[in-house]
């Protein structure tokens, strides 16, 4: 394993790092310390030709000025949750509006625009080497109560797996739902799009939404529907479908509910049939989002090439989106004395 670092740029005068690990098959991962997030995978296609296969900048400034969310740890809560209020403990929260009439992605700023302490634990001849990211959300950050303790562990292996470890602890009752937000491009381009990418989901139910976006609390059965993946689809047959829940979000913008899987089988997989590249997860959390920057407004540019709708797609691991509002969607709720623990793993290699 070899590990390095470089400065990624500034913001508010301070000094952004760009974290690499690379394994002995060549694979890289990087991640910067601003909003400890994945700024860049790198792995090889059917020809050997390394290229990133995630949306990401070259350096920290337009993920200051856009906000894309490209790769970023997110939290306290992923997603949207409905009027930014709850009850916990018997108690009213109002947590900041930040889209709409709702809270999204934690709050502005959240964790992807904060500054994390980091630790590289990198050797030579191991197995897996590592970054450890830690974050202290102080009590009533966006109106989320507790002072909440947080770390994130990016492990790079020598099997191409990058693995993705949240801890958490906190003083008081709260809300903690955390993801990354990576968007995988698989052909390593992402003018090419990922329309024509095949996804596989282990999954026979969905959540579809409201015109906010905020699930309706209704789980569907996928069946005779563009959201059954269960064999592998093109993306495209659903972005070009007349489902109203597609039409109304130009695309998938929606949970999925996993269904459980054997010990070492994948939630699900994408494949790219150009480049033979596949990514396959494997998760403890009970849903995942997909997403494929439907709402892209060429604002901005990736190595010279304006980024359109369409050019990555988000596989966003947590407990379903709201989950707070909807006794069916799972538990977001940490106490004091419990530790949170979760792991997603992405894992690369050729079709």
């Amino acid at each position: 394993m070899k590990a390095s670092k470089r400065l990624f740029g500034e913001v508010e005068g301070r000094p952004v790092y760009e974290y690499t690990l690379e394994n002995s098959q060549g694979m890289q991962v990087s991640v910067m310390d601003y909003g400890a997030t994945l700024t860049a995978i790198k792995t090889p296609d059917k020809d050997g030709k390394i290229a990133n296969i995630t949306l990401g900048f070259d350096s920290v400034e337009p993920y200051v000025t856009y906000r894309p969310y490209y790769g970023a740890t997110i939290g306290r809560v992923a997603g949207r949750i409905a009027n930014g209020a709850f009850e916990l403990d018997g108690k009213p929260v109002q947590l900041t509006i930040n889209e709409g009439v709702n809270h999204h992605h934690g709050g502005s700023p959240a964790f992807d625009s904060r500054f994390w302490e980091v630790q590289v634990k990198a050797e030579s001849d191991s197995d897996e080497s590592s970054f450890i990211f830690t974050y202290l959300s102080p009590d009533d950050e966006n109106g989320y109560p507790g002072n909440l303790t947080v770390q994130v562990k990016y492990l790079l292996t020598q099997a191409n797996e990058c693995k993705i470890q949240y801890t958490a602890t906190t003083d008081k009752t709260t809300l903690f739902n955390p993801t990354n937000h990576v968007y995988f491009n698989l052909s390593g381009n992402h003018a090419n799009g990922i329309l024509e990418h095949k996804l596989q989901l282990n999954s026979d139910f969905y959540a579809p939404l409201e015109s906010d976006s905020v699930p309706t609390g209704q789980l569907i059965d996928v069946t005779d529907s563009p959201f059954d993946f269960r064999q592998a689809m093109p993306l495209k047959t659903g972005v070009e479908s007349a489902h109203p829940q597609i039409v109304s979000n130009r695309g998938y913008d929606h949970p999925f509910m996993l269904n459980p899987v054997k010990t070492g089988e994948a939630n699900g997989q994408l494949t790219d049939a150009t480049s033979k590249r596949r990514v396959r997860f494997y998760t403890d959390r009970e849903a995942v989002v997909v997403y494929l920057n439907n709402w892209a407004e060429e604002l901005y540019e990736i190595d010279g090439q304006t980024v359109r709708p369409y050019s990555g797609v988000a596989l966003e691991t947590q407990v379903l989106p709201d989950a707070i509002h909807h006794d069916n969607f799972g538990n977001v709720i940490l106490k004091p004395g419990e530790k949170f623990y979760s792991e997603t793993i992405y894992q690369f290699d050729l079709i």
